[in-house]
């Protein structure tokens, strides 16, 4: 059961990116972003609620919405974005810079992290390959990612990380099933707000849309946001966060893998060599002096 665990948060999350990529070539990005948290934050919140979990008072859901702006909106919303322009791949390997904008809001915000040498070092690297995966200066062959697309994703990361150090003052629900459902609901609504004021509905036509379409929006909402966050959860219950915050390197590694063998995506020098400098960063910042990874709680994305 443990293994399978595992198998399904390494290889479900990695594989999720290659799945937005299907859907936004035919569903507009925040349109399909919506659909999926809504359908995920609907059935999660109704198990917590079957499960008799007490739920979100007043307080709770103003931090939801406002957590759900920063996540679903700003993040997702600008992931499934930018999914239209850069391959599935590399999208993933730009999302994993998420720790180093989390150390760097833990530094600012927090103030519970100090910048250190080696701290510096990781951000360094992490950078390094975000300029090689983003400029043609380097000549490594192919050419560099949809420059909107890259600040798209970086503007993403650091949502994210903005809304992981608020994680830790704002109230939220103490199960994490009925908080995560909660969020998601938010973040559905208000990602259909946003497809209505880009005028994403206009010209839609769900008749029009392919069975793959359907199933990559369907992977996403049930074996991306239900099935591999129930893992983790039990996971999180059964193993240390030690184990189980692994994934954060190994998702990026699966998305690059599963982007060119099934969506037949480049993989050359040049997305090589961005990616091992980022996973380096991010080994190095989700690593505390005893030289084990800290919680993934505040470095990752459990609703991938």
């Amino acid at each position: 059961m443990t293994i399978l665990a595992f198998a399904i948060i390494y290889l479900v999350w990695g594989s999720t990116f290659l799945a937005i990529r299907v859907g936004v070539r035919e569903v507009p990005p925040f349109l399909l972003a919506a659909m999926r948290f809504l359908l995920a934050g609907i059935v999660l919140y109704v198990w917590s609620v079957v499960r008799r979990e007490r739920t979100p008072t007043a307080r709770q859901w103003r931090s939801a919405f406002i957590l759900a702006t920063l996540i679903f909106v700003f993040d997702y919303g600008l992931l499934f974005w930018a999914e239209q322009r850069v391959p599935s791949g590399i999208a993933a390997v730009m999302m994993a810079t998420i720790p180093a904008f989390t150390a760097l809001a833990e530094i600012t915000l927090l103030k519970t992290r100090k910048l250190t040498v080696r701290l510096a070092a990781a951000l360094l690297i992490g950078l390094g390959g975000v300029a090689v995966l983003t400029s043609n200066t380097f000549h490594l062959g192919g050419a560099a990612i949809d420059p909107a697309g890259a600040s798209a994703l970086i503007f993403a990361s650091m949502s994210w990380s903005v809304a992981s150090a608020l994680m830790r003052k704002l109230p939220l629900p103490t199960s994490k099933a009925m908080s995560s459902g909660s969020q998601m609901l938010a973040g559905g609504i208000l990602l259909t707000i946003a497809a209505g004021i880009l005028g994403e509905f206009r010209g839609f036509h769900p008749e029009a849309v392919s069975r793959r379409a359907w199933f990559a929006l369907l992977y996403l909402a049930i074996a991306g946001s239900v099935i591999a966050f129930t893992a983790y959860v039990w996971l999180n219950h059964c193993e240390s966060p030690t184990k189980v915050g692994t994934y954060a390197y190994v998702n990026p590694v699966v998305a690059v893998f599963v982007g060119y063998f099934l969506g037949g995506e480049a993989l050359g020098p040049r997305t090589i060599l961005g990616a091992a400098c980022v996973l380096i960063s991010v080994v190095v910042i989700t690593t505390v002096h005893t030289g084990k990874p800290l919680a993934a709680a505040a470095t990752s994305r459990p609703n991938d």
